[in-house]
């Protein structure tokens, strides 16, 4: 074998948990190690570890993100009070995606695998649809407030120097609910200057919509910034690229994707996104061939597979059971990363390996050869149902073919 591909700079590695932290040594053993003098700063973002250390490891990874540019990352828990028993953790921690989404100040970009003998569920869909999703505020940092008597519930704002605005939110007769949310400028524009920015480095349209007829302040602040930094900032860039910026209501949205090709990035709302993104995972196929980037406004890079830690196949695999789990969307967190710090590095090698791992990932799957989830979708008559290794190893095999 020629000589391991060779890296500069390191990538900031979390680890994660349950099925996918099987995955993940699996993958780097069988796929990355034997072609790749990998060099990663390993951060442990198992929910053990998290406990342990207050949740300041997943701190320190995104700050290590920051330092080094690129980070790539396994699912991960994010505990309710079922997983607080179950581990018996210290408290509820809050998601590590969210923690790391914050202190990059990123947006997520979510784009289907397209697989030939997977066809989407909707049949005008022929190029992948891209959801970013802005990653801040919203009802994910709302305040809410259970009224159980009659009474007035106000929007009361009071200024530094001490002007009281206030509004009525409603006159109640009777037991309800109020909730209160909020978003800011900064994470506003730094949401818009990511997706122009992602646009242009994929060539692709940037479509964006908000409900600003109804929410005529809230949403409507959303669409101004949009329009002003594309104006002011992008316009000739979009044109001199020949792609297009495409404003329009969210229902109307809606009602163009699912009439539309695809082969664009549709920008959403925190709320929207979340919504829109497994609606566009699942019409594609499934959660599990899905990329997910967060990249942030001064240009950090944080790779992830879409779904969660295979919690069934998990138990399975402790009680020594065969599993039959897809890891593509992993492969493809880690393909995304050394392919981004290659080009970063000058490192062609590597950008050039992660594409022929992608590549082999996929002919394996077309030659038939899948885990059970996929053979469920895919409409090949002849299909070999593999075990989760096995399926790694076949990848492996496809891969030797292509190097």
């Amino acid at each position: 074998m020629a000589d391991k591909i060779q890296m500069k700079v390191p990538l900031v590695e979390m680890d994660g948990d349950e099925m996918t932290r099987i995955i993940w040594k699996l993958i780097k053993e069988i796929l990355l190690e034997p072609y790749i003098d990998l060099k990663t700063e390993y951060y442990d973002l198992g929910i053990k570890n998290r406990d342990e250390t207050e949740d300041q490891v997943t701190v320190d990874a995104a700050y290590a993100i920051k330092k080094y540019g690129v980070g790539v990352k396994c699912a991960t828990i994010t505990p309710n009070a079922q997983r607080v028993e179950e581990y018996n953790l210290k408290k509820m921690w809050k998601s590590p995606n969210g923690t790391i989404r914050a202190i990059l100040d990123g947006t997520v970009f979510r784009t289907p695998i397209i697989v030939e003998s997977i066809k989407p569920l909707v049949k005008t869909w022929k190029k992948p649809i891209t959801i970013a999703r802005h990653a801040y505020g919203d009802i994910y940092k709302d305040v809410e407030y259970r009224v159980k008597n009659k009474g007035k519930a106000e929007l009361v704002f009071v200024s530094k120097s001490g002007e009281v605005s206030k509004q009525t939110i409603h006159e109640f007769e009777g037991p309800g609910v109020i909730l209160g949310m909020h978003n800011t400028d900064e994470s506003i524009k730094s949401f818009a200057r990511a997706c122009f920015n992602y646009a242009l480095d994929t060539k692709q349209d940037l479509w964006f919509a908000t409900k600003d007829t109804i929410s005529k302040i809230y949403d409507h602040r959303f669409k101004d910034i949009f329009q002003e930094i594309y104006e002011n900032e992008y316009k000739e860039k979009f044109e001199e690229a020949g792609i297009e910026y495409f404003y329009t209501l969210i229902d109307d949205a809606v009602a163009r994707i699912i009439r539309s090709e695809g082969g664009m990035i549709w920008a959403c709302k925190n709320y929207d996104g979340d919504v829109m993104s497994d609606m566009v995972a699942t019409a594609f196929g499934s959660l599990a061939m899905m990329t997910s980037v967060l990249v942030s406004p001064d240009g950090k890079y944080e790779f992830e597979a879409a779904h969660g830690t295979v919690t069934r196949h998990y138990y399975k695999y402790l009680k020594g059971e065969e599993t039959s789990t897809n890891s593509i969307a992993t492969i493809f967190a880690w393909t995304g990363a050394l392919k981004k710090r290659g080009e970063l590095d000058g490192i062609e090698d590597l950008v050039n390996f992660a594409d022929k791992l992608e590549k082999a990932s996929l002919q394996t799957i077309e030659k038939g050869i899948m885990t059970k989830d996929l053979a469920m979708l895919s409409d090949l008559p002849n299909k070999t149902v593999v075990n989760t290794e096995s399926f790694l190893i076949e990848i492996k095999k496809t891969l030797e073919e292509i190097l």
